[in-house]
């Protein structure tokens, strides 16, 4: 008698296996490998000659297994041709989703294009496309670290003096925000200031050489460095003339830059520089997937709060743009122009925790 049900249950076990198997191959979303929870995502690199975007490089890969989705990575080197041909090569790999970082935000259209023709989201980090569609964009208000340079060389040097503005490349809406955002705040608030603007196209070499020249000149009392790049070559410019000096001695050279890497925090302890805007590698790293996953998922956002400290806003392109704080970092961590700043061992950036 007891085997009855054994043999019934059996039975009924099979039949619900058999009718199970085309309602699993129905709902499956597998496709080149990757399993619906963990969607593949190309990711391009868009450079690997700087500090800061080594360290983005890093965090990649630590935020992939966290946000849920499996990775395939380029590296465009600079190049929005090769940026265009990776981005080929992602879509034949079956990527459901893409994230870029295009260094020359008015060439990338048709490459956006082209992803949007294949329904393909796009997440673009730390720059935002001057034209065509993503799903979000994640940086920082880089007319903020305009701002925020400004006041700091501005109080340092009480609203008198002259400073160089290494900027950035101007086909950039990075270096264009910096360097509009530095040169309105220098007018309005600070016109005892001369600055001297040289584009050096985010190339370490064209930004000393530029800087010796003007060194040459009218005495230099600041400098802003619009990214870490420039560091070593400005720190040997000035040593050079006899005037990388402690800010206690009347021939400091006020000096801030944009990134926020280990060695710029390390400068900033030692008296070598006086700030940094810490740009956070290792948010863009995790917000860029964490909203390429969103995409591919089918979630929507909207302009306002986020529940990690930042702000979503409209561009004028129709995107959303993910805005990440990014602090001023000074070695006593004081207000400058009504910046409030941290100081270089605060443990909330990421510069301190590279290593870890």
């Amino acid at each position: 008698m007891s085997s009855q049900p054994s043999r019934r249950t059996a039975v009924l076990a099979t039949a619900l296996a058999l009718l199970c198997v085309p309602l699993a191959a129905c709902g499956s979303s597998t496709k080149g490998g990757a399993s619906s929870s963990k969607p593949l995502v190309g990711v391009d690199y868009p450079r690997a000659d700087t500090d800061f975007w080594n360290s983005y490089i890093k965090y990649v890969p630590q935020f992939a297994g966290q946000q849920g989705v499996t990775l395939k990575t380029t590296n465009s080197q600079n190049d929005i041709s090769k940026l265009a041909s990776n981005v080929q090569t992602l879509i034949s790999q079956q990527v459901k989703g893409v994230v870029i970082a295009p260094q020359d935000t008015a060439a990338v259209k048709p490459t956006l294009q082209t992803l949007a023709a294949k329904k393909i989201p796009v997440v673009s980090i730390d720059t935002r496309p001057d034209s065509g569609k993503v799903f979000m964009i994640v940086r920082a208000d880089n007319k903020a670290y305009g701002e925020k340079a400004c006041r700091f060389l501005g109080t340092k040097l009480k609203g008198k003096g002259r400073v160089v503005d290494l900027e950035g490349d101007l086909t950039s809406i990075n270096g264009r925000d910096r360097t509009d955002a530095f040169n309105a705040c220098m007018k309005q608030n600070y016109p005892g200031i001369t600055v001297v603007g040289e584009p050096t196209n985010w190339d370490q070499d064209t930004a000393s050489r530029k800087l010796k020249t003007d060194l040459q000149g009218a005495p230099v009392n600041g400098v802003y460095m619009q990214a870490s790049f420039a560091l070593s070559g400005t720190l040997q410019a000035l040593k050079q003339r006899g005037m990388l000096v402690p800010p206690s001695n009347p021939k400091h050279v006020y000096i801030v830059s944009n990134d926020g890497i280990p060695q710029e925090l390390k400068d900033i302890k030692a008296g070598q520089i006086d700030a940094t805007v810490s740009q956070p590698a290792d948010q863009y790293a995790k917000y860029g997937l964490f909203y390429i996953k969103a995409a591919i998922d089918g979630k929507t956002f909207k302009p306002g709060k986020t529940d990690h400290g930042s702000t979503i806003i409209r561009t004028p392109q129709g995107n959303l743009e993910d805005q990440l704080p990014a602090p001023l970092v000074t070695l006593d961590g004081g207000s400058y122009g009504g910046i409030t700043s941290v100081k270089p061992d605060d443990t909330s950036l990421w510069g301190n925790h590279l290593g870890g």
